[in-house]
């Protein structure tokens, strides 16, 4: 029952080839196939000179020069230059993949994507770059690595003007100008603009780490952060500031720095308006308004916003001052703590005010002075409701309710609330005058006496009666005078109960009743 197949088969294709045993129902098609044995391309392109076996090639490879597309999808309006294009596209839509890998099963709509595919079993990688020792297992992906030593970017954004080794790249490129997030998280819902991104954050869930260092063992979920990882083995930094040479291990780290220069504050926090140079600052500044603290001491259970702060915080605990100042024996827990030491061995004094021109050495010094301009008290007691422009002179001013004095003249035992009144308070036994009128000479032991005797000589009174505007030189004289209008007499005589407006005429008074 064969044989009369065979014959069949035969006389439909009597043309058979010398040299394969191909068969062909026409002359002219074995004319053609010979040629594949022949190697002969008879047909040549007058643009760029590309040779061909066959002349429907040469008339589908000349529509790359014209750019016409003339096989359109019915389905979804795409065009392309040849015809076998349009087959394999079609497979999107039917999801046909008719060749399947025997390893894995895997299934490729292209057999060029098969044969791809299977170098990953084989490990073969057959197209090498003649510049470094790159080898790839694709020609395109041999092509897309020439561009970095050539420097082509072909792609170009029709929007801002980027340019791209990749199609992909700029495909997702451009999701930055639309905002596109086709990539949704099934967990927890979170949408990305890159599958890749999507595949990183998917581990944060599982928690899989697959790259781990050769090195130290850490472990980590996606390869870009493991290659970036090595470099602090390596101390490779091969990103360089054009501007000041700075070199830098991430190209992140890189535009981040550049802004320095530019002085640009592209990341602004969307509830207050503020904005920074870098997105890990804008970061750690979002935390000031969601209260995270995600750093905890573990010896005392404080926690801090950035984790440089708690390796501070911690050297409270051992004692560690690794910053030394050179000019004398002071050492310091935190650097930025000796850069403000440094300023007073050089007088520099960076930090401005716009408003009167009074420099600082440091930058809360200045914020603190800006609240004279301002008027602003932001810190309020809980107890009484008054205002503050300063934290510390709150803490003082508890002290009057608390009764807390626990700074102690070691010579006659007198307690203070203030530090400053115990240093003024030593100078009754030291009999030191340090503050001189530069009118008359005369000296005080602090400096609120010396501003009240100027008024002498200024002529002064900044104190008014709102009731009779009297006007005097001190504000004790003006309560004092208010005194008078509102009848009190708070000073009375031990001994005949006479009541006084001030106790200067109390003390006079009780000199009568002395023998």
């Amino acid at each position: 029952m064969l044989q009369p197949s065979k014959q069949i088969a035969n006389q439909d294709k009597p043309f058979s080839c010398e040299i394969c045993g191909s068969s062909y129902s026409a002359k002219r098609n074995l004319n053609i196939h010979m040629r594949t044995h022949s190697g002969e391309k008879p047909f040549s392109c007058e643009i760029c000179g590309s040779l061909f076996s066959v002349k429907s090639s040469l008339t589908t490879h000349m529509h790359i020069h014209t750019g016409e597309k003339p096989f359109t999808c019915e389905i979804c309006g795409t065009s392309f230059s040849q015809n076998s294009h349009l087959h394999i596209h079609m497979r999107t839509h039917t999801g046909e993949k008719p060749f399947p890998c025997e390893i894995c099963g895997s299934s490729f709509s292209m057999k060029s994507s098969l044969i791809k595919h299977n170098r990953t079993h084989t490990g073969e990688k057959p197209f090498s770059c003649l510049m470094c020792e790159s080898s790839f297992s694709a020609k395109s992906s041999l092509n897309i690595h020439m561009r970095r030593h050539t420097g082509e970017k072909p792609y170009s954004c029709e929007i801002c003007g980027s340019s791209f080794f990749q199609k992909p790249n700029l495909t997702k490129h451009k999701r930055t100008h639309t905002g596109e997030k086709p990539y949704s998280c099934e967990i927890c819902g979170t949408s990305f603009s890159a599958k890749s991104s999507l595949t990183k954050h998917t581990r944060i869930h599982t928690g899989e780490k697959p790259y781990s260092c050769d090195d130290c063992g850490l472990s980590f979920s996606g390869k870009s952060t493991l290659n970036i990882h090595l470099r602090t083995h390596s101390g490779e930094k091969p990103f360089s500031c054009e501007i000041c040479g700075s070199l830098f291990s991430q190209k992140s780290n890189l535009n981040d720095h550049k802004h320095r220069h530019t002085g640009e504050k592209p990341y602004a926090c969307e509830i207050c308006g503020t904005s920074f140079s870098q997105k890990s600052t804008l970061n750690i500044h979002m935390r000031t308004h969601t209260g995270v603290k995600p750093y905890s001491c573990e010896i005392c259970g404080s926690s801090f916003t950035m984790k440089s702060s708690l390796i501070i915080h911690n050297r409270i605990h051992t004692g560690e001052k690794p910053f030394s100042c050179l000019m004398c024996e002071s050492s310091f827990s935190a650097k930025s703590s000796l850069n403000i030491h440094m300023r007073r061995h050089t007088g520099e004094k960076p930090y401005s005010c716009e408003i009167c021109g009074s420099s600082f050495s440091e930058k809360s010094i200045l914020k603190k002075h800006m609240r004279i301009h301002t008027g602003e008290k932001p810190f309020v007691c809980d107890i009484c409701g008054s205002l503050f422009s300063d934290k510390s002179n709150l803490t003082k001013h508890k002290r009057i309710h608390s009764g807390e004095k626990h700074f102690s003249c070691e010579i006659c035992g007198s307690l203070f609330s203030q530090k400053s009144n115990l240093t003024t308070h030593k100078r009754i036994h030291t009999g030191e005058k340090p503050f001189s009128c530069d009118i008359c000479g005369s000296s005080f032991s602090d400096k609120s006496s010396l501003t009240k005797h100027k008024l002498i000589h200024t002529g002064e009174k900044p104190f008014s009666c709102q009731v009779c505007g009297s006007s005097f030189s001190r504000k004790s004289n003006l309560t004092a005078h208010m005194r008078t209008h509102d009848g009190k007499k708070p000073f009375s005589c031990e001994i005949c109960s006479l009541t006084f407006y001030k106790k200067s005429t109390l003390n006079i008074h009780i000199h009568t009743h002395a023998p």
